[in-house]
């Protein structure tokens, strides 16, 4: 199984391979050339397996939410490149990647995912991990008020995202009785979406390229 994986949703911008299981990544910092960098990107790696986008099973991309700009650009490289190899496209929450990386990294089980949305606002979702070692959402992602973000009923949770470092007060004081700790300073990458997308695929969870739209949770543009 090889399966190509992008994401341009937040300042980061990376792209992974993963050949018969085996990851590589590349990631970088620079949110005003994701355009420019995710192609090259893509390119090299899959000129470093030896591989060419026929030789691809399906294509994931970061579906949301976040920068609608970076949205736009991830899902049409995705697109583009599952029109010409004539594969699936998958789409994975960014908010999903990010509860994926606190279990990956930290052994993390109960998440709190929340995205800088600006105007005082994040992108929120609560997620636990299943039986197969795979985030699961509870409930609905959305986007409100920091200091109005759902509250789950038990404690133990791991805040993960942007959001906790724009809104760290707002948000300790709204989850202090369900809180345990949270790290801000991290951003989805692509290599952490590849158990997501390898679950959807195995439970048929994905578009055809012409099928394939960011999840923008919100419909002014920032």
């Amino acid at each position: 199984m090889n399966i190509l994986l992008l994401d341009t949703a937040t300042e980061a911008c990376s792209c992974a391979l993963s050949v018969q299981g085996n990851l590589t990544q590349r990631f970088t910092l620079d949110p005003r050339k994701h355009a420019e960098l995710i192609l090259p990107m893509a390119d090299d790696l899959l000129q470093t397996a030896g591989l060419t986008p026929s030789d691809l099973d399906a294509v994931a991309f970061g579906c949301g939410p976040g920068s609608f700009t970076g949205l736009r650009i991830a899902c049409g490289v995705a697109q583009g490149i599952a029109f010409a190899a004539t594969i699936p496209v998958i789409p994975v929450s960014n908010l999903a990647i990010l509860a994926q990386m606190a279990y990956a990294e930290w052994g993390e089980k109960q998440v709190l995912t929340a995205i800088d949305a600006r105007l005082q606002e994040v992108y929120w979702g609560i997620y636990q991990l299943d039986a197969a070692g795979v985030m699961v959402l509870q409930g609905e992602e959305c986007v409100c008020p920091a200091q109005q973000v759902p509250v789950p009923i038990s404690n133990g949770w791991f805040g993960m995202g942007s959001g906790w470092q724009a809104y760290a007060d707002v948000l300790s004081q709204r989850l202090a009785g369900a809180l345990t700790r949270y790290k801000g300073d991290v951003y989805p990458t692509a290599g952490a979406m590849l158990p997501l997308a390898l679950q959807a695929l195995a439970q048929g969870k994905t578009v055809s390229a012409a099928e394939a739209m960011p999840v923008y949770l919100r419909n002014k543009v920032v």
